[in-house]
């Protein structure tokens, strides 16, 4: 891929694939072109079987700082701003659809639809240089798709805290919150990343993407309905082979022999 992309994609021999923003002159803000190649990207990922992570991740000092503002001003026109919104919103509703976990390798400022990925990742790990807001209710603009995906991942009052002052928050700060789940220092930020991935990588491909997809889904049911899909999820899951070995290995008090 060209170093001049806005976003570079690379996949490891473990089916590891990494997604790189590369607008780091414009802050890694999300312009129409790089919507249009994330969402293929994923679309593309979509399809791979035998993919079994995904890292979103960023070059240069800022993860991203949004959408382009500048993109933004330029047409104000409501058809407009309604087909952007919905091409960012199924975006990052294709995060959530990937049958593998999705990490966020946040290694410095998120802001605004930069926030919002963040939290629409699976998982975050994040440097203790990284600091979070969305900010947009500075510039008259309430943030309203991100805060969709921020009041998912933080408590109510925390999330229309941040989206009615638009101040940000560091790392140490999102960490307590529930926005990312790990922060180190910045030389170990690949370090924290791979040992995550590790973890996943010596589960059941099976189990992960059954879950995943039940997790997002019984969120938000009723506690009834989320115990019937739970339970659905759990007897289908149960007759996998991967779960018979694992069961299996257990009662022989031995490690599990699958292919995950």
């Amino acid at each position: 891929m060209s170093v001049d992309a806005v976003l570079h994609s690379a996949r490891d021999a473990r089916g590891v694939a990494t997604l790189t923003l590369n607008r780091p002159q414009a802050y890694n803000a999300l312009s129409a072109e790089l919507l249009s190649e994330l969402q293929a990207e994923l679309d593309r990922l979509a399809r791979d079987a035998t993919l079994r992570a995904v890292v979103l991740a960023a070059h240069g000092p800022a993860f991203c700082a949004g959408h382009d503002l500048r993109e933004l001003r330029a047409q104000p026109q409501l058809a407009y701003y309604r087909q952007l919104f919905a091409q960012c919103s199924q975006l990052m509703l294709s995060l959530t659809r990937l049958p593998v976990p999705v990490i966020a390798r946040v290694q410095g400022v998120a802001t605004a639809a930069g926030c919002q990925l963040v939290a629409q990742c699976d998982l975050a790990v994040a440097s203790s240089a990284a600091r979070f807001a969305v900010s947009g209710v500075n510039l008259g603009l309430f943030c309203s798709t991100p805060g969709v995906a921020l009041a998912r991942n933080v408590t109510r009052k925390q999330a229309f805290e941040m989206l009615v002052t638009g101040e940000f928050i560091d790392a140490g700060q999102a960490l307590a919150r529930g926005l990312v789940n790990r922060v180190v220092e910045p030389e170990r930020l690949d370090a924290a990343l791979e040992q995550l991935i590790a973890s996943i990588l010596a589960k059941p491909r099976v189990a992960i993407a059954m879950g995943k997809a039940l997790f997002y889904h019984q969120v938000e049911l009723g506690l009834e309905g989320a115990y019937q899909a739970a339970a659905q999820t759990m007897a289908c899951n149960m007759v996998e082979p991967a779960a018979l070995e694992g069961v299996q290995a257990f009662i022989e008090k031995r490690a599990p022999r699958w292919g995950v």
